[in-house]
């Protein structure tokens, strides 16, 4: 105020409407407790997911802290504030680890970071502990869909447990506020299982400077013992019984048989990996790769074979698309919204091992096709942003918490 200028006052009603404004404003940061079965001591879709979602938060000022369980040796380094969960190893599965459920001092943990929203990624037993904790204190709920449990149970001769199985699901599921789904397919397959919840789409990314066709490389397939006139058959994925990689060595076991130039390429590890080198004599077996690694790898394919029915979304097959690789998959979640059909890939029934090797034809006798396809599956790869995609469940949080983002009023990168 300038010298000697009479001060104003507002009206009284002014006043309390811009005190009443002021008060509502947040005091702190939004503040969000995550619950997950896997977090870091595994490198999967669901922990790569997770963690590149905290690193979102945590550069858009929100305060998170982590509630999972942790191996003896993690397999990545993670983003965030970890508490960890005690578990044990999953019977048939023992590189997955399994929370026995919310522990006392877990449970006194999270109330005392007393969370705007929860957000569970796994409906295990933590999930649940932490459901009912929030219930009781009355914070909000998030939970997003990552895994397709009821497909496993197939794989491992545990289908008698599928309707109890459904049923816990349905029940979990609809006792959250929202439901993020990965992809419209896996929305649609919750809702015909009976899932009476507000389900909302949360597709993933990709790093389309990191996936690109430009880091193809003659100099990586010559190491690897590659011809340059084989046609490089790629399987991304951990080599487990679910991904069906039984059909995988089939179709270009059968391939191969007919004639056709194709050899298999394996990137990724699991407990699957020494029955499947027996199956596929002839195939390169990379191990897991990273990074620029892995997009060379990608790149340096030439057909992208995934013919899993258990994926909701397929990082994978993203990833393809974006390396330039026309993409085969089963018409299953997750893949069937990604692939279409005689534009960026083929799209085959589930199983279905002579329309993979048809579709393999097709592909190795007709490069311009390949081509084609490929440049297609790029543009199409696109469209898919992680900031974009991240920036859907912060609005959730926003939405559901009742308070505004923590870096709203300077914008989102």
């Amino acid at each position: 105020m300038a010298d000697g200028e009479t001060p104003t006052r507002r009206p009284r009603g002014a006043r309390r409407a811009a005190h009443q404004a002021t008060s509502t404003l947040p005091t702190r940061p939004l503040r969000v407790a995550l619950v997950t079965g896997s977090y870091n001591y595994i490198r999967d879709g669901v922990a790569l997911t997770l963690n590149r979602l905290v690193a979102y938060l945590l550069r858009h000022g929100v305060e998170v802290e982590v509630f999972a369980p942790v191996g003896p040796k993690p397999a990545l380094e993670h983003a965030g504030t970890l508490v960890p969960v005690p578990s044990i190893a999953v019977p048939l599965r023992p590189e997955y680890r399994l929370a026995r459920g919310l522990p006392a001092a877990i449970r006194e943990r999270l109330i005392t970071f007393s969370p705007d929203i929860v957000h569970i990624a796994t409906p295990d037993f933590l999930g649940h502990g932490a459901l009912k904790l929030a219930q009781a204190r009355g914070w909000p709920v998030l939970a997003s869909y990552h895994t397709r449990y009821d497909t496993y149970l197939s794989y491992y001769h545990l289908t008698a447990l599928k309707p109890l199985a459904d049923g816990i699901a349905r029940r979990f599921y609809g006792a959250c506020a929202e439901v993020l789904a990965p992809s419209a397919s896996m929305a649609d397959a919750l809702v015909a299982d009976g899932v009476e919840a507000k389900i909302r789409l949360w597709p993933r990314g990709v790093d389309t400077a990191r996936f690109d066709p430009a880091r193809r490389s003659m100099a990586w397939r010559d190491r690897l013992g590659l011809k340059p006139d084989e046609i490089a058959v790629a399987f991304v994925s951990r080599l487990v019984r679910e991904k069906r990689i039984e059909d995988y060595a089939q179709a270009v076991e059968r391939a191969s048989r007919a004639g056709l130039p194709v050899r298999a390429l394996v990137v990724g590890d699991g407990p699957e990996r020494e029955a499947l080198s027996r199956r596929l004599p002839g195939a390169i077996f990379t191990g897991f790769l990273t990074g620029d690694d892995l997009a060379v790898a990608y790149a340096s394919a030439d057909i992208f074979l995934f013919p899993s029915d258990t994926e909701t979304f397929g990082n994978v097959t993203l990833e393809a698309m974006a390396s330039g690789l026309p993409a085969l998959v089963a018409d299953a979640t997750g893949s069937r919204s990604l692939v279409v059909d005689g534009e960026t890939g083929f799209v085959a029934p589930v199983g279905d091992v002579e329309a993979y090797v048809a579709a393999l034809t097709r592909l190795v006798g007709d490069k311009a096709l390949r081509q084609r396809m490929g440049e297609a599956g790029r543009a199409r790869s696109l469209t898919f942003s992680w900031d974009a995609a991240m920036a859907i469940v912060l609005d959730a949080y926003q939405r559901l918490s009742g308070r505004a983002p923590a870096a709203a009023s300077e914008g989102r990168a």
